[in-house]
């Protein structure tokens, strides 16, 4: 499976600005950000990339920068239909503007995803952001949207929180937790039981493996097969350019070979998430 064509369910499209990190000098860690949708199919060509989900690129403390990247990636998906595009949106009471004028953008076609984190600031449970919870929720479930969420805000595992919004709203809406929880705590509370407890009661919740520690993809393969739940829950993702697609796509093969489970992760299980919308 992973020697042929393949889907990516999370890459980021756009060029940041040099950032003072953590204190040191400006600096642009993600050398491999692309700022045309020519380079981005370019390298959808060389990894042999059949269908990928596009976000705009983020990490620097300005959300204006992500939510400029919007209308590039709802460009990109209009291109090329191996395309589809998730719109920036946050929880930030004080980023509720544009968040709204991101919205506008969600009946676009070639949109599939909202995209959310808490890297830039709030959490899933302050009272705060949840009117702006309230909306991104109601919007995707309006427009038969995904609800694509950073597990790990600032560098650390953050599930209880995060899960937080799987209770709230993934039983109406497509939730898919990124980096499978972002970090040791995460990884263990979800393979331990939490993942498959909130599929066993109905949330429609994904997952991808991106920045796994490495025990985690055979673990979670492990579970599945015990289980025998799971399976049609976990997508390839190569979180380009802070990830690196042929590492990831190595880790993952080495777990899930060419069987089944192969088909659902790299392929099959993306189709149901960021397939065609519902009637189109």
């Amino acid at each position: 499976m992973a020697g042929g064509w393949i889907t990516d369910a999370h890459r980021h499209l756009g060029v940041l600005p040099a950032y003072p990190f953590y204190g040191g000098p400006p600096v642009a860690p993600a050398i491999g950000s692309r700022a045309t949708i020519g380079e981005l199919l370019a390298d959808l060509d060389r990894e042999r990339t059949e269908r990928a989900l596009v976000i705009p690129n983020y990490g620097v403390p300005d959300p204006a920068v992500a939510f400029s990247f919007n209308e590039l990636c709802v460009e990109a998906a209009g291109k090329d239909d191996r395309i589809v595009a998730a719109l920036w949106v946050s929880p930030r009471p004080e980023d509720a503007a544009l968040t709204d004028e991101a919205l506008k953008l969600a009946g676009e076609p070639g949109v599939r995803a909202l995209k959310l984190s808490f890297l830039l600031g709030g959490r899933a449970s302050d009272p705060a952001c949840k009117p702006q919870l309230d909306r991104i929720f109601a919007t995707a479930r309006e427009n038969d949207l995904v609800v694509h969420v950073h597990t790990s805000p600032g560098a650390a595992s953050d599930i209880d929180e995060v899960g937080k919004l799987v209770e709230a709203y993934a039983s109406e809406v497509k939730l898919h937790l990124v980096h499978f929880g972002g970090g040791m705590s995460g990884h263990i509370k979800l393979v331990g039981g939490r993942f498959f407890d909130w599929i066993a009661a109905g949330k429609q919740v994904y997952t991808d493996l991106s920045w796994a520690i490495g025990f985690t993809p055979r673990w979670l393969a492990e579970e599945i097969s015990r289980r025998g739940i799971g399976h049609d829950r976990v997508l390839f993702a190569s979180d380009e350019p802070w990830g690196d697609h042929s590492g990831e796509l190595a880790k993952l093969t080495a777990v899930v070979g060419d069987g089944e489970l192969a088909g659902h992760v790299f392929r099959s299980t993306f189709e149901v998430l960021y397939g065609p919308k519902k009637g189109k």
